[in-house]
């Protein structure tokens, strides 16, 4: 019994920290984007805004795993590298996104939430995606 509420917290600090990361990267894709994204994805119902968002978290989500899994149950190297690992790759993630933004031409953040779908989108998403996975395979 004592392991199972041992690993019950374990699980419990670890889902704190990912939450904590998503919510690090929801406030960054708001701040790089025109608009709030609560307005834009829940009330106009902007698929360019979510696609963006959806593929930050799901980044985050791919390095806090990677970060998990190679903790070889130390918990507190789990933890710390989950923290740490994360704010990198949101760190990473902004950056790659600028970079993006110097490429291209406009606003990208403007393109990224107009109401018409837009290819870019599925660029800026994919490096988010792509980021969070060699992040991770740098953690392995």
């Amino acid at each position: 019994m004592q392991t199972l509420v041992t690993d019950l917290l374990v699980t419990l600090a670890y889902g704190v920290v990912g939450v904590v990361l998503m919510a690090v990267g929801y406030a960054l894709v708001d701040v790089a984007t025109p608009g709030k994204l609560h307005e834009l994805i829940w009330a106009q119902r902007n698929r360019n805004a979510a696609l963006l968002l959806a593929s930050n978290l799901a980044g985050v989500g791919v390095i806090v795993v990677a970060a998990i899994a190679a903790s070889a149950d130390d918990f507190v190297l789990g933890i710390v590298g989950a923290a740490a690992y994360g704010i990198l790759g949101l760190v990473i993630m902004a950056a790659a996104f600028l970079l993006l933004d110097v490429a291209t031409p406009g606003k990208l953040g403007e393109i990224l939430v107009d109401p018409q779908p837009h290819p870019a989108v599925w660029v800026s998403a994919v490096v988010h995606l792509a980021t969070g996975a060699i992040i991770a395979a740098a953690i392995s």
